[in-house]
């Protein structure tokens, strides 16, 4: 399994960017090389999966998304924590941006280090949240693999709708539900991805 920080996040801070999903799909194909691959993308990583899918073709066995933000369509609302965080100044971006998602409680319950590094990567969260909103990363029609399409029970209506949309315009694509599960699933629901996102391809 390869997991690795998109640029601007983690231990690929600092980075000078660009920050839009070409660049990252750039990113993952040369970490991926001559494999053969399934890919799975947590929100915003959905798009990066997907876009790389169009590049890599017969390599990628698999794509699962969860909760992908589709933000150039115009149905998109304007409200979400991405739009909000476009808004802002870098630092304050970010903070916005995970409050919105963990809430103002644990936001102030991670050690001051943690909030710092996770305010430094603002810089990251802008550049890609506005160039999502400028065009489309992927065209449906070009992502020919098999797609799984995830969404929680609990999580954001435009969430569910984006999930939809994907499953309804991908060819060889299916809607999956993660009940119980939020946008944080990949942390509050392990297992669950695992089984419902993740094997299925591995099954065939």
């Amino acid at each position: 399994m390869l997991r690795y920080d998109r640029r601007g996040y983690g231990k690929s801070w600092p980075h000078e960017g660009p920050f839009d999903v070409e660049d990252q799909v750039k990113d993952l194909v040369g970490l991926i090389g001559n494999r053969s691959v399934v890919l799975l993308g947590h929100s915003y990583g959905g798009n990066v999966a997907l876009a790389a899918a169009e590049i890599l073709k017969d390599q990628v066995r698999g794509v699962s998304t969860y909760e992908t933000p589709l933000s150039w369509m115009t149905w998109w609302p304007g409200t979400t924590a991405g739009a909000m965080a476009v808004s802002s100044t870098a630092s304050d971006a970010a903070e916005k941006f995970m409050v919105r998602l963990i809430g103002q409680s644990r936001w102030n319950s991670l050690p001051d280090r943690t909030r710092q590094e996770r305010r430094q990567e603002g810089v990251a969260l802008i550049g890609e949240l506005t160039a999502l909103r400028l065009h489309e990363p992927w065209r449906a029609e070009a992502v020919t693999c098999r797609v799984l399409s995830g969404f929680g029970s609990e999580g954001l209506a435009h969430h569910a709708d984006g999930a939809r949309w994907i499953a309804d315009h991908i060819a060889n694509a299916r809607l999956v539900e993660l009940h119980g599960a939020a946008h944080g699933a990949p942390l509050s629901h392990p297992e669950m991805m695992v089984d419902l996102l993740i094997r299925p391809h591995l099954e065939g």
